[in-house]
Protein backbone atom coordinates (compact mmCIF):
# COMPACT_ATOMS: atom_id res chain seq x y z
CA UNK A 1 0.00 0.00 0.00
CA UNK A 2 1.27 3.25 -1.10
CA UNK A 3 2.13 6.01 1.71
CA UNK A 4 -0.70 8.53 0.52
CA UNK A 5 -3.27 5.43 1.20
CA UNK A 6 -2.19 4.12 4.91
CA UNK A 7 -2.23 8.43 5.58
CA UNK A 8 -6.10 8.02 4.09
CA UNK A 9 -6.74 4.30 5.83
CA UNK A 10 -5.38 5.34 9.54
CA UNK A 11 -7.34 8.35 9.13
CA UNK A 12 -10.94 7.32 8.19
CA UNK A 13 -9.88 3.67 9.91
CA UNK A 14 -7.34 3.95 12.40
CA UNK A 15 -3.91 2.31 12.36
CA UNK A 16 -5.46 -0.55 13.76
CA UNK A 17 -6.99 -1.72 11.28
CA UNK A 18 -6.37 -4.33 9.17
CA UNK A 19 -6.47 -3.58 5.86
CA UNK A 20 -6.11 -5.64 2.34
CA UNK A 21 -5.70 -3.87 -0.56
CA UNK A 22 -4.67 -4.44 -4.01
CA UNK A 23 -5.32 -3.14 -7.58
CA UNK A 24 -6.90 -6.29 -10.28
CA UNK A 25 -7.47 -7.11 -13.59
CA UNK A 26 -10.89 -6.83 -14.84
CA UNK A 27 -11.15 -10.67 -14.63
CA UNK A 28 -10.37 -10.56 -11.26
CA UNK A 29 -12.62 -8.01 -10.24
CA UNK A 30 -15.55 -9.92 -12.25
CA UNK A 31 -14.33 -13.24 -9.92
CA UNK A 32 -14.61 -11.09 -6.82
CA UNK A 33 -18.12 -9.19 -7.61
CA UNK A 34 -19.61 -13.14 -7.30
CA UNK A 35 -18.82 -12.78 -3.70
CA UNK A 36 -20.66 -9.58 -3.08
CA UNK A 37 -24.74 -9.73 -3.05
CA UNK A 38 -25.16 -7.51 -5.64
CA UNK A 39 -27.83 -7.72 -8.36
CA UNK A 40 -28.06 -9.87 -11.31
CA UNK A 41 -27.52 -6.92 -13.27
CA UNK A 42 -24.47 -6.00 -12.01
CA UNK A 43 -22.91 -9.61 -12.21
CA UNK A 44 -22.70 -9.26 -16.12
CA UNK A 45 -20.19 -10.50 -17.84
CA UNK A 46 -19.91 -7.29 -19.62
CA UNK A 47 -19.50 -4.79 -16.37
CA UNK A 48 -16.99 -4.65 -14.28
CA UNK A 49 -16.72 -3.36 -11.15
CA UNK A 50 -14.40 0.15 -10.65
CA UNK A 51 -14.13 -0.62 -6.79
CA UNK A 52 -15.28 -3.17 -3.99
CA UNK A 53 -14.75 -3.37 -0.63
CA UNK A 54 -15.39 -6.61 1.88
CA UNK A 55 -15.92 -5.97 5.47
CA UNK A 56 -14.19 -8.48 6.88
CA UNK A 57 -14.91 -7.68 10.69
CA UNK A 58 -14.73 -4.44 12.82
CA UNK A 59 -11.29 -4.93 12.58
CA UNK A 60 -10.54 -5.92 9.09
CA UNK A 61 -11.60 -5.34 5.64
CA UNK A 62 -10.47 -5.93 1.87
CA UNK A 63 -10.33 -3.23 -0.67
CA UNK A 64 -9.91 -4.12 -4.94
CA UNK A 65 -9.44 -1.80 -7.52
CA UNK A 66 -9.74 -2.09 -10.94
CA UNK A 67 -7.97 0.22 -12.73
CA UNK A 68 -9.17 0.12 -15.99
CA UNK A 69 -12.86 0.24 -14.71
CA UNK A 70 -11.77 2.90 -13.25
CA UNK A 71 -12.67 5.98 -15.14
CA UNK A 72 -13.11 8.91 -14.90
CA UNK A 73 -12.29 8.16 -11.41
CA UNK A 74 -9.22 8.03 -9.76
CA UNK A 75 -7.49 5.75 -7.51
CA UNK A 76 -7.22 8.02 -4.80
CA UNK A 77 -10.86 8.57 -5.01
CA UNK A 78 -12.10 4.78 -5.28
CA UNK A 79 -10.02 4.22 -2.65
CA UNK A 80 -11.75 6.89 -0.42
CA UNK A 81 -14.79 5.23 -1.32
CA UNK A 82 -13.86 2.03 -0.46
CA UNK A 83 -12.71 3.17 2.56
CA UNK A 84 -16.32 4.79 3.26
CA UNK A 85 -17.76 1.74 2.65
CA UNK A 86 -16.61 -0.19 4.93
CA UNK A 87 -16.76 1.93 7.79
CA UNK A 88 -20.33 1.89 6.83
CA UNK A 89 -21.36 4.61 4.53
CA UNK A 90 -23.65 4.32 2.17
CA UNK A 91 -24.12 6.29 -1.83
CA UNK A 92 -25.68 9.74 -0.71
CA UNK A 93 -25.23 13.33 0.48
CA UNK A 94 -23.06 11.86 3.54
CA UNK A 95 -20.73 9.86 1.60
CA UNK A 96 -20.14 12.62 -1.35
CA UNK A 97 -19.53 15.36 1.53
CA UNK A 98 -17.26 13.49 3.59
CA UNK A 99 -15.40 11.52 0.37
CA UNK A 100 -14.95 15.88 -1.23
CA UNK A 101 -13.28 16.43 2.61
CA UNK A 102 -10.85 13.80 2.01
CA UNK A 103 -10.03 14.25 -1.12
CA UNK A 104 -9.21 18.00 -0.04
CA UNK A 105 -7.46 17.17 2.93
CA UNK A 106 -5.42 14.56 1.22
CA UNK A 107 -4.32 16.86 -1.88
CA UNK A 108 -6.35 14.47 -4.19
CA UNK A 109 -8.47 14.74 -7.36
CA UNK A 110 -11.80 12.81 -8.01
CA UNK A 111 -11.50 12.69 -11.91
CA UNK A 112 -8.25 11.69 -14.05
CA UNK A 113 -7.50 14.70 -15.84
CA UNK A 114 -9.88 15.79 -18.97
CA UNK A 115 -12.38 13.60 -17.41
CA UNK A 116 -15.53 15.83 -17.29
CA UNK A 117 -18.47 14.01 -15.63
CA UNK A 118 -18.30 12.64 -12.10
CA UNK A 119 -22.00 11.38 -12.45
CA UNK A 120 -20.72 8.22 -13.20
CA UNK A 121 -21.56 5.34 -10.68
CA UNK A 122 -18.75 4.06 -8.59
CA UNK A 123 -19.33 0.64 -6.47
Amino acid sequence: MSPLFKKIKNKVLGEAFDLSFAFVTPAQMRRAMKYKKLPPNELSKTKTSNVLSFPLSKTSGEILICKSAAKPYTAEYLFIHGLLHIKGLKHGATMERTEEKLLKQFSCKKLLPGSTSARTKSR
